[in-house]
């Protein structure tokens, strides 16, 4: 099951904080820059950057996931690795809330997410 419509503004709010935050300056983001978006009960975080041959088209390379657990009211917590999966994030595989996931996000202590 989805988020509901009132979960869903006030995780944009809150993510779109964090993204917010952490963007590059201005004029940087031609080359490098920061969104994300809510699917279902995930939220992905990722960079947009334009494709190295084809400079006028751009690619989203992932960052980060977390998952809604609606049920157990955790977030689950994943990273991509090199093989372009998604893994779960085994330092911290849950989260009790949004706010600590992009907490884990930030600090970055394994240089999972942003390396």
């Amino acid at each position: 099951m989805a988020l509901s419509e009132f979960e869903k503004k006030k995780c944009e709010k809150i993510v779109g904080e964090f993204v917010e935050k952490r963007r590059p300056p201005a004029h940087i983001r031609k080359d490098l820059d920061l969104g994300f978006r809510i699917k279902g009960r995930s939220i992905e975080i990722f960079e947009i950057r334009p494709m190295w041959r084809q400079p006028d088209k751009t690619i989203e390379e992932a960052v980060a996931k977390t998952t809604y657990v609606k049920t157990q009211r955790p977030w689950k917590v994943y990273w991509r690795k090199a093989d372009l999966k998604w893994h779960r994030y085994d330092p911290v595989p849950e989260v009790a809330s949004l706010e600590e996931f992009l907490d884990l996000v930030d600090k970055d202590e394994y240089a999972c997410f942003f390396g």
